[in-house]
Protein backbone atom coordinates (compact mmCIF):
# COMPACT_ATOMS: atom_id res chain seq x y z
CA UNK A 1 0.00 0.00 0.00
CA UNK A 2 1.41 3.38 -1.00
CA UNK A 3 -1.04 5.35 1.14
CA UNK A 4 -0.36 6.50 4.70
CA UNK A 5 -2.61 4.47 7.05
CA UNK A 6 -4.53 7.55 8.24
CA UNK A 7 -7.95 5.89 7.96
CA UNK A 8 -9.44 2.76 9.48
CA UNK A 9 -11.13 1.77 6.25
CA UNK A 10 -14.08 -0.58 6.08
CA UNK A 11 -13.75 -3.64 3.82
CA UNK A 12 -15.94 -1.95 1.22
CA UNK A 13 -15.21 -0.47 -2.21
CA UNK A 14 -17.98 1.73 -3.58
CA UNK A 15 -17.94 2.18 -7.35
CA UNK A 16 -21.17 3.99 -8.20
CA UNK A 17 -23.99 5.91 -6.64
CA UNK A 18 -27.25 7.65 -7.42
CA UNK A 19 -29.46 9.51 -4.96
CA UNK A 20 -29.48 7.67 -1.64
CA UNK A 21 -28.10 4.41 -3.08
CA UNK A 22 -24.46 3.40 -3.54
CA UNK A 23 -23.16 0.19 -5.11
CA UNK A 24 -19.99 -1.74 -4.30
CA UNK A 25 -17.58 -3.59 -6.58
CA UNK A 26 -19.53 -6.82 -6.01
CA UNK A 27 -22.78 -5.29 -7.25
CA UNK A 28 -24.39 -4.96 -3.81
CA UNK A 29 -26.54 -1.89 -3.13
CA UNK A 30 -26.53 0.10 0.11
CA UNK A 31 -28.84 2.71 1.59
CA UNK A 32 -26.40 5.51 2.31
CA UNK A 33 -27.08 7.30 5.61
CA UNK A 34 -23.54 8.71 5.73
CA UNK A 35 -23.65 10.97 2.65
CA UNK A 36 -19.87 11.27 2.67
CA UNK A 37 -20.23 12.54 6.28
CA UNK A 38 -22.84 15.26 5.58
CA UNK A 39 -21.34 16.12 2.18
CA UNK A 40 -23.77 14.72 -0.40
CA UNK A 41 -26.75 16.72 0.85
CA UNK A 42 -28.57 16.19 -2.44
CA UNK A 43 -27.55 12.54 -2.67
CA UNK A 44 -25.02 11.09 -5.08
CA UNK A 45 -24.60 12.71 -8.49
CA UNK A 46 -27.54 15.14 -8.25
CA UNK A 47 -28.56 15.95 -11.80
CA UNK A 48 -28.48 19.74 -11.37
CA UNK A 49 -24.97 19.78 -9.93
CA UNK A 50 -23.60 17.20 -12.36
CA UNK A 51 -24.98 19.22 -15.28
CA UNK A 52 -23.47 22.47 -13.96
CA UNK A 53 -20.08 20.82 -13.45
CA UNK A 54 -20.13 19.23 -16.89
CA UNK A 55 -20.93 22.57 -18.50
CA UNK A 56 -18.05 24.21 -16.62
CA UNK A 57 -15.69 21.33 -17.47
CA UNK A 58 -16.29 22.09 -21.13
CA UNK A 59 -15.37 25.75 -20.63
CA UNK A 60 -12.67 26.42 -18.00
CA UNK A 61 -11.39 24.41 -15.03
CA UNK A 62 -9.12 26.75 -13.17
CA UNK A 63 -7.79 30.30 -13.20
CA UNK A 64 -6.07 32.29 -10.50
CA UNK A 65 -8.02 34.33 -7.99
CA UNK A 66 -6.04 37.28 -9.38
CA UNK A 67 -8.70 37.46 -12.11
CA UNK A 68 -12.39 38.33 -12.02
CA UNK A 69 -14.64 35.31 -11.37
CA UNK A 70 -18.31 36.25 -11.86
CA UNK A 71 -19.53 32.76 -10.94
CA UNK A 72 -17.64 32.98 -7.63
CA UNK A 73 -19.28 36.32 -6.89
CA UNK A 74 -22.67 34.77 -7.70
CA UNK A 75 -21.92 31.89 -5.33
CA UNK A 76 -20.99 34.34 -2.57
CA UNK A 77 -24.23 36.26 -3.06
CA UNK A 78 -26.28 33.06 -2.90
CA UNK A 79 -24.45 31.99 0.25
CA UNK A 80 -24.97 35.20 2.24
CA UNK A 81 -28.47 36.00 0.93
CA UNK A 82 -30.40 34.07 3.65
CA UNK A 83 -28.02 35.19 6.44
CA UNK A 84 -27.03 38.27 8.43
CA UNK A 85 -23.57 38.16 6.85
CA UNK A 86 -22.06 40.14 4.00
CA UNK A 87 -18.83 38.71 2.59
CA UNK A 88 -17.39 35.30 1.71
CA UNK A 89 -13.88 33.89 1.47
CA UNK A 90 -13.86 30.64 -0.52
CA UNK A 91 -11.33 27.92 0.31
CA UNK A 92 -11.15 24.13 -0.02
CA UNK A 93 -12.32 22.58 3.25
CA UNK A 94 -13.90 23.12 6.65
CA UNK A 95 -10.51 23.24 8.34
CA UNK A 96 -9.41 26.00 5.98
CA UNK A 97 -12.64 27.91 6.62
CA UNK A 98 -12.02 27.70 10.35
CA UNK A 99 -8.36 28.72 9.87
CA UNK A 100 -9.59 31.83 8.05
CA UNK A 101 -12.08 32.51 10.85
CA UNK A 102 -9.36 32.27 13.51
CA UNK A 103 -6.99 34.50 11.54
CA UNK A 104 -9.54 37.21 10.82
CA UNK A 105 -10.80 37.24 14.43
CA UNK A 106 -7.30 37.72 15.81
CA UNK A 107 -6.36 40.36 13.28
CA UNK A 108 -9.61 42.31 13.59
CA UNK A 109 -9.67 42.40 17.40
CA UNK A 110 -5.92 42.62 17.99
CA UNK A 111 -6.37 39.87 20.60
CA UNK A 112 -5.12 36.28 20.56
CA UNK A 113 -7.23 34.07 22.81
CA UNK A 114 -10.01 31.94 21.29
CA UNK A 115 -12.54 30.15 23.50
CA UNK A 116 -13.85 26.80 22.24
CA UNK A 117 -15.56 23.85 23.93
CA UNK A 118 -14.72 20.38 25.15
CA UNK A 119 -15.58 17.61 22.66
CA UNK A 120 -15.68 20.16 19.85
CA UNK A 121 -14.16 19.45 16.45
CA UNK A 122 -12.90 22.22 14.16
CA UNK A 123 -10.31 20.53 11.93
CA UNK A 124 -6.86 18.95 11.74
CA UNK A 125 -4.57 21.80 10.73
CA UNK A 126 -2.42 23.04 13.58
CA UNK A 127 -4.67 25.96 14.53
CA UNK A 128 -7.94 24.07 14.10
CA UNK A 129 -6.53 21.02 15.90
CA UNK A 130 -5.59 23.37 18.74
CA UNK A 131 -9.15 24.73 18.65
CA UNK A 132 -10.59 21.22 18.87
CA UNK A 133 -11.50 20.16 22.39
CA UNK A 134 -10.62 16.47 21.99
CA UNK A 135 -7.31 15.07 23.23
CA UNK A 136 -7.41 12.13 20.79
CA UNK A 137 -7.17 14.58 17.88
CA UNK A 138 -4.21 16.41 19.44
CA UNK A 139 -2.22 13.50 20.85
CA UNK A 140 1.35 13.04 19.63
CA UNK A 141 1.81 16.37 17.84
CA UNK A 142 3.67 18.19 20.57
CA UNK A 143 2.87 21.60 21.95
CA UNK A 144 -0.34 23.07 20.59
CA UNK A 145 -1.02 26.74 19.94
CA UNK A 146 -1.31 28.19 23.46
CA UNK A 147 -4.07 30.68 22.70
CA UNK A 148 -7.05 28.34 22.97
CA UNK A 149 -9.11 27.63 26.07
CA UNK A 150 -11.83 24.98 26.34
CA UNK A 151 -15.04 25.29 28.35
CA UNK A 152 -17.65 22.58 29.00
CA UNK A 153 -20.27 22.47 26.24
CA UNK A 154 -23.83 23.44 27.20
CA UNK A 155 -22.53 24.94 30.46
CA UNK A 156 -24.13 28.38 30.61
CA UNK A 157 -22.56 29.21 33.97
CA UNK A 158 -19.02 28.49 32.74
CA UNK A 159 -19.58 30.90 29.86
CA UNK A 160 -21.02 33.59 32.10
CA UNK A 161 -17.99 33.39 34.40
CA UNK A 162 -15.62 34.35 31.57
CA UNK A 163 -14.02 37.69 32.37
CA UNK A 164 -10.94 37.79 30.16
CA UNK A 165 -10.73 40.94 28.05
CA UNK A 166 -8.07 39.31 25.86
CA UNK A 167 -10.60 37.00 24.17
CA UNK A 168 -10.72 37.58 20.40
CA UNK A 169 -13.60 35.19 19.75
CA UNK A 170 -15.73 32.34 21.02
CA UNK A 171 -16.03 29.51 18.51
CA UNK A 172 -18.97 27.13 18.88
CA UNK A 173 -20.93 24.41 17.07
CA UNK A 174 -24.71 24.63 17.29
CA UNK A 175 -24.69 20.82 17.27
CA UNK A 176 -21.44 19.07 18.13
CA UNK A 177 -21.02 16.56 15.29
CA UNK A 178 -17.84 14.58 15.91
CA UNK A 179 -18.41 15.12 19.62
CA UNK A 180 -21.48 12.88 19.65
CA UNK A 181 -24.31 14.75 17.85
CA UNK A 182 -24.96 16.90 20.91
CA UNK A 183 -27.33 19.85 20.32
CA UNK A 184 -26.60 23.10 22.11
CA UNK A 185 -29.39 24.47 24.27
CA UNK A 186 -30.91 27.86 23.48
CA UNK A 187 -29.84 29.18 26.89
CA UNK A 188 -26.24 28.11 26.36
CA UNK A 189 -25.96 29.51 22.83
CA UNK A 190 -27.56 32.80 23.85
CA UNK A 191 -25.10 33.04 26.76
CA UNK A 192 -22.21 32.53 24.33
CA UNK A 193 -23.40 35.37 22.13
CA UNK A 194 -24.04 37.65 25.10
CA UNK A 195 -20.55 36.99 26.48
CA UNK A 196 -19.00 37.84 23.10
CA UNK A 197 -20.70 41.23 23.22
CA UNK A 198 -19.61 41.80 26.83
CA UNK A 199 -15.97 41.02 26.03
CA UNK A 200 -15.81 42.76 22.68
CA UNK A 201 -15.14 39.37 21.10
CA UNK A 202 -16.42 37.93 17.85
CA UNK A 203 -18.95 35.09 17.68
CA UNK A 204 -17.74 32.35 15.32
CA UNK A 205 -20.20 29.57 14.54
CA UNK A 206 -18.75 26.42 12.97
CA UNK A 207 -21.41 25.21 10.51
CA UNK A 208 -19.13 22.88 8.56
CA UNK A 209 -21.37 19.87 9.31
CA UNK A 210 -24.64 21.55 10.31
CA UNK A 211 -24.87 24.03 7.43
CA UNK A 212 -26.30 23.98 3.92
CA UNK A 213 -29.74 22.79 4.96
CA UNK A 214 -28.66 19.85 7.13
CA UNK A 215 -30.97 20.88 10.02
CA UNK A 216 -33.83 22.33 7.94
CA UNK A 217 -32.47 25.89 7.83
CA UNK A 218 -29.72 27.26 5.59
CA UNK A 219 -27.58 27.27 8.75
CA UNK A 220 -28.34 25.71 12.13
CA UNK A 221 -27.82 28.95 14.08
CA UNK A 222 -30.99 30.23 12.40
CA UNK A 223 -33.08 28.00 14.67
CA UNK A 224 -32.06 30.42 17.43
CA UNK A 225 -32.01 34.18 17.78
CA UNK A 226 -28.27 34.35 17.10
CA UNK A 227 -26.29 37.01 15.26
CA UNK A 228 -22.84 35.55 14.43
CA UNK A 229 -19.96 37.67 13.18
CA UNK A 230 -18.42 34.74 11.32
CA UNK A 231 -19.78 31.41 10.04
CA UNK A 232 -17.67 28.61 8.56
CA UNK A 233 -19.08 26.23 5.96
CA UNK A 234 -17.90 23.30 3.83
CA UNK A 235 -19.08 19.65 3.53
CA UNK A 236 -22.52 20.03 1.87
CA UNK A 237 -21.58 23.27 0.12
CA UNK A 238 -20.48 21.68 -3.17
CA UNK A 239 -22.37 18.36 -3.20
CA UNK A 240 -19.07 16.47 -3.00
CA UNK A 241 -16.87 18.89 -4.92
CA UNK A 242 -14.17 20.11 -2.47
CA UNK A 243 -15.03 23.64 -1.35
CA UNK A 244 -15.23 25.57 1.91
CA UNK A 245 -16.22 29.09 2.83
CA UNK A 246 -15.91 31.61 5.61
CA UNK A 247 -18.79 34.08 5.82
CA UNK A 248 -18.34 37.32 7.74
CA UNK A 249 -19.89 40.68 8.48
CA UNK A 250 -19.06 43.81 6.49
CA UNK A 251 -17.01 45.28 9.36
CA UNK A 252 -14.41 42.54 8.82
CA UNK A 253 -13.78 43.25 5.14
CA UNK A 254 -10.82 45.59 5.59
CA UNK A 255 -9.11 43.02 7.84
CA UNK A 256 -8.78 40.66 4.89
CA UNK A 257 -7.44 43.19 2.41
CA UNK A 258 -5.44 42.16 -0.65
CA UNK A 259 -2.46 40.00 0.28
CA UNK A 260 -3.58 39.28 3.85
CA UNK A 261 -4.93 35.81 3.09
CA UNK A 262 -5.39 33.61 0.05
CA UNK A 263 -5.66 30.21 -1.57
CA UNK A 264 -4.75 28.78 -4.95
CA UNK A 265 -7.77 26.59 -5.59
CA UNK A 266 -10.50 28.11 -3.40
CA UNK A 267 -13.63 29.11 -5.28
CA UNK A 268 -12.27 28.21 -8.71
CA UNK A 269 -14.73 27.94 -11.63
CA UNK A 270 -15.55 24.28 -10.95
CA UNK A 271 -16.12 24.91 -7.25
CA UNK A 272 -18.28 27.94 -7.99
CA UNK A 273 -20.38 25.93 -10.43
CA UNK A 274 -20.95 23.22 -7.82
CA UNK A 275 -21.84 25.76 -5.12
CA UNK A 276 -24.29 27.68 -7.31
CA UNK A 277 -26.14 24.56 -8.42
CA UNK A 278 -26.23 23.15 -4.88
CA UNK A 279 -27.50 26.33 -3.25
CA UNK A 280 -30.09 26.97 -5.95
CA UNK A 281 -31.69 23.66 -4.97
CA UNK A 282 -31.21 23.69 -1.18
CA UNK A 283 -31.71 27.38 -0.30
CA UNK A 284 -35.37 27.13 -1.23
CA UNK A 285 -38.05 27.63 1.42
CA UNK A 286 -40.21 24.70 0.34
CA UNK A 287 -37.21 22.36 0.12
CA UNK A 288 -35.99 23.37 3.58
CA UNK A 289 -39.48 23.05 5.10
CA UNK A 290 -39.61 19.51 3.78
CA UNK A 291 -36.19 18.75 5.29
CA UNK A 292 -37.40 20.00 8.67
CA UNK A 293 -40.57 17.90 8.44
CA UNK A 294 -38.65 14.79 7.41
CA UNK A 295 -36.15 15.37 10.19
CA UNK A 296 -38.91 15.51 12.79
CA UNK A 297 -40.41 12.32 11.35
CA UNK A 298 -37.05 10.51 11.38
CA UNK A 299 -36.28 11.45 14.97
CA UNK A 300 -39.78 10.64 16.25
CA UNK A 301 -39.99 7.31 14.45
CA UNK A 302 -36.51 6.31 15.58
CA UNK A 303 -37.37 7.23 19.17
CA UNK A 304 -40.62 5.25 19.07
CA UNK A 305 -39.03 2.25 17.38
CA UNK A 306 -35.89 2.08 19.52
CA UNK A 307 -37.32 3.20 22.86
CA UNK A 308 -38.15 -0.37 23.94
CA UNK A 309 -34.51 -1.43 23.56
CA UNK A 310 -32.49 -1.16 26.77
CA UNK A 311 -29.29 -0.73 24.79
CA UNK A 312 -30.50 2.63 23.41
CA UNK A 313 -29.73 5.47 25.78
CA UNK A 314 -30.92 8.44 23.72
CA UNK A 315 -31.96 9.56 20.24
CA UNK A 316 -31.02 13.20 19.60
CA UNK A 317 -30.26 15.71 16.89
CA UNK A 318 -32.08 17.95 14.44
CA UNK A 319 -33.13 17.68 10.82
CA UNK A 320 -31.04 15.14 8.95
CA UNK A 321 -28.39 14.93 11.65
CA UNK A 322 -29.31 12.28 14.20
CA UNK A 323 -27.27 10.58 16.93
CA UNK A 324 -28.29 7.35 18.64
CA UNK A 325 -26.34 6.87 21.86
CA UNK A 326 -26.02 3.29 23.06
CA UNK A 327 -25.10 1.76 26.40
CA UNK A 328 -22.48 -0.29 24.54
CA UNK A 329 -19.82 0.20 21.87
CA UNK A 330 -21.48 1.10 18.58
CA UNK A 331 -18.92 -0.13 16.02
CA UNK A 332 -20.33 -3.69 15.89
CA UNK A 333 -23.67 -2.14 14.92
CA UNK A 334 -22.04 -0.14 12.10
CA UNK A 335 -20.53 -3.35 10.70
CA UNK A 336 -23.82 -5.25 11.05
CA UNK A 337 -25.75 -2.46 9.33
CA UNK A 338 -23.33 -2.64 6.42
CA UNK A 339 -23.96 -6.37 6.10
CA UNK A 340 -27.68 -5.56 5.97
CA UNK A 341 -27.17 -3.02 3.19
CA UNK A 342 -27.19 0.22 5.17
CA UNK A 343 -24.33 2.64 5.79
CA UNK A 344 -23.99 4.68 8.99
CA UNK A 345 -21.04 6.21 10.84
CA UNK A 346 -19.89 6.76 14.42
CA UNK A 347 -19.84 10.01 16.40
CA UNK A 348 -17.76 8.77 19.31
CA UNK A 349 -17.46 5.16 20.49
CA UNK A 350 -21.09 4.72 21.60
CA UNK A 351 -23.01 6.94 19.16
CA UNK A 352 -24.44 5.90 15.79
CA UNK A 353 -24.65 8.94 13.54
CA UNK A 354 -27.21 9.16 10.73
CA UNK A 355 -26.64 11.74 7.99
CA UNK A 356 -28.96 10.87 5.09
CA UNK A 357 -29.26 13.07 2.01
CA UNK A 358 -31.73 15.91 2.58
CA UNK A 359 -33.96 14.60 -0.21
CA UNK A 360 -34.24 11.11 1.29
CA UNK A 361 -37.73 9.65 0.88
CA UNK A 362 -40.11 8.55 3.65
CA UNK A 363 -39.90 4.99 2.36
CA UNK A 364 -36.10 5.09 2.62
CA UNK A 365 -36.30 6.45 6.16
CA UNK A 366 -38.77 3.72 7.14
CA UNK A 367 -36.48 1.08 5.67
CA UNK A 368 -33.51 2.50 7.61
CA UNK A 369 -35.48 2.49 10.87
CA UNK A 370 -36.53 -1.13 10.36
CA UNK A 371 -32.96 -2.18 9.59
CA UNK A 372 -31.60 -0.35 12.64
CA UNK A 373 -34.18 -1.90 14.94
CA UNK A 374 -33.49 -5.39 13.58
CA UNK A 375 -29.71 -5.05 13.87
CA UNK A 376 -29.81 -3.62 17.40
CA UNK A 377 -32.05 -6.43 18.59
CA UNK A 378 -29.79 -9.05 17.01
CA UNK A 379 -26.57 -7.47 18.27
CA UNK A 380 -27.73 -7.12 21.87
CA UNK A 381 -29.84 -10.23 22.48
CA UNK A 382 -28.38 -10.43 25.97
CA UNK A 383 -30.16 -7.19 26.91
CA UNK A 384 -33.83 -7.78 27.55
CA UNK A 385 -36.28 -5.30 26.06
CA UNK A 386 -37.87 -2.87 28.48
Amino acid sequence: MSLFPTYNRFPLTLVSGSGTTVTDDQGKDYLDFVSGIAVCNLGHRPEEVQSALQKQLDQLWHVSNLYQLPSQEEAAERLVEPTNLDHVFFCNSGAEANEAAIKIARKYTGKEKIITFKQSFHGRTFATMSATGQEKIQKGFGALLPTFEYLPYNDKEAVEQLGDDQVAAIMVEVIQGEGGVVPGTAEFLEAVESKCRDLGALLIIDEVQTGIGRTGKPFAYQHFNLDPDIVSSAKGLGSGFPVGAMLGKAKLAETFSAGSHGTTFGGNPLAAAAVNATLEKIFNDSFLSEVEEKGQYLKEELTNSLKPLNVVKEVRGRGMMIGIELQKEAMPVIHALREEGMLAVLAGPQVIRLLPPLNVTYDEMSSAIQTLSKVLQEQFKDLQNA
